[in-house]
């Protein structure tokens, strides 16, 4: 409710705007006049969906490079690759009970040594925050929110319940968004008919003395129904966030008793024959035919669905939205060669390209004045 919340998230556009246009300004910066310049999307959507998160939560900047970029940037940096990497390994332990005994694999020492060094951390970014306390204009990020709210109830929100929401709210709301951003730019880039249908689109909803931001953004039907495609194809959590049935039930006649934890193949759903036409096939339109349909709202659920659904799939819209329309009103995008990008998918909790995103991209000669006045 607080983090994303109507008036929340509104709060907060300033923050995303500023840190797309800061990534539009890096990558024209980069860009060698004509000629066509090498972009790694893959690292550039990560920083900037990490960037935002860590804006949003404890208003500081820590990756990329620059003044803006806080003290211990790159050492965070590595300390949550590593979280990530761990989070999205296997661990045989789960499926044989007798290896636990003996820790095989390793995994939960390396899981007791990195927690220590992350709660380390989280820690420091909430003792700096509680030095701030006194001043008066100090921005309302996620850690003062959650301070403020340990004032009142001390007892439930306590150093743990703090430094927990901080770390699930970074985790689960950075990767995604970038994970997401790199697939629908690949698949645009692997359909550039497609990617001609946004550009029009923008060339007919804005004008081309300013920037994109949120709310125009908005206003782009074909490229939210192109994020949809690209959630259903691609679905950043191919095996939805586990849940456990509170009660016993029959789901398809068979018997699920409590208790039980539940997996929702979310890659089989989002393309069962039975339920999509062609659905192997990159098609956005097929939201503009479905609209009225209301059976797609169990047909597509990339982000749950019920009281579990995840809470920020409306921000996340509005962000990818922003982030991808400024990105092609801005720039040219071109593969790098004939061949189409490669679109094998990767092992990890949330599911990534096997082999990261790098584009061609230059300057629209529309946008240069624009974009030199960054």
């Amino acid at each position: 409710m607080e983090l994303f919340s109507t008036n929340r998230v509104a709060m907060f556009a300033k923050v995303r705007e500023e840190e797309v246009r800061l990534l539009i300004k890096q990558i024209f910066e980069g860009c060698k006049g004509e000629i066509m310049s090498k972009v790694d999307l893959k690292t550039k959507t990560l920083e900037l969906s990490f960037n935002i998160m860590l804006r949003v939560i404890s208003g500081k900047r820590y990756y990329g490079e620059g003044d803006g970029v806080a003290l211990g940037g790159k050492e965070f940096q590595i300390l949550l690759n590593e979280y990530i990497e761990l989070l999205g390994s296997g661990n045989l332990n789960d499926y044989f009970s007798l290896l636990k005994w003996i820790d095989f694999q390793g995994n939960k020492k390396k899981m007791v040594k990195l927690m220590k060094k992350m709660d380390t951390f989280l820690q420091k970014l909430v003792d700096e925050k509680r030095r701030d306390w006194s001043n008066e204009e100090r921005n309302m990020t996620l850690i003062d929110v959650m301070l403020d709210l340990q004032q009142k109830e001390p007892e439930f929100y306590t150093e743990e319940i703090v430094k927990g929401v901080i770390l699930v709210m970074l985790v689960a709301g950075s990767e995604t968004s970038a994970r997401t951003m790199e697939w629908a730019f690949s698949l645009l880039l692997n359909h550039p008919e497609k990617m001609n249908k946004v550009r029009a689109e923008i060339n007919t909803v804005i004008h081309e003395d300013h920037l994109m931001n949120e709310s125009d953004a908005s206003k782009l039907k074909y490229l939210q129904n192109v994020i949809m495609e690209t959630l259903r194809l691609y679905p950043v959590t191919p095996m939805l966030i586990p849940h456990e049935s509170s009660n016993d039930c029959n789901v398809c006649g068979f018997d699920i008793p409590k208790g039980t934890i539940l997996l929702v193949n979310l890659w089989t759903l989002h393309r069962d024959p039975n339920l999509w036409v062609d659905p192997i096939r990159f098609v956005p339109e097929r939201f503009e035919e479905r609209e009225l349909d209301s059976d797609i709202y169990y047909n597509m659920i990339p982000f749950g669905v019920g009281r579990r659904a995840c809470p920020g799939s409306a921000l996340a819209k509005r962000f990818m939205g922003n982030a991808i329309a400024s990105l092609i009103q801005c720039f040219e995008w071109e593969r790098i060669g004939n061949e189409e990008i490669d679109m094998t998918e990767g092992i990890s909790i949330t599911m990534p390209k096997v082999k990261p995103l790098i584009a061609l991209c230059r300057p629209r000669q529309t946008m240069v004045k624009v974009l030199s006045n960054i």
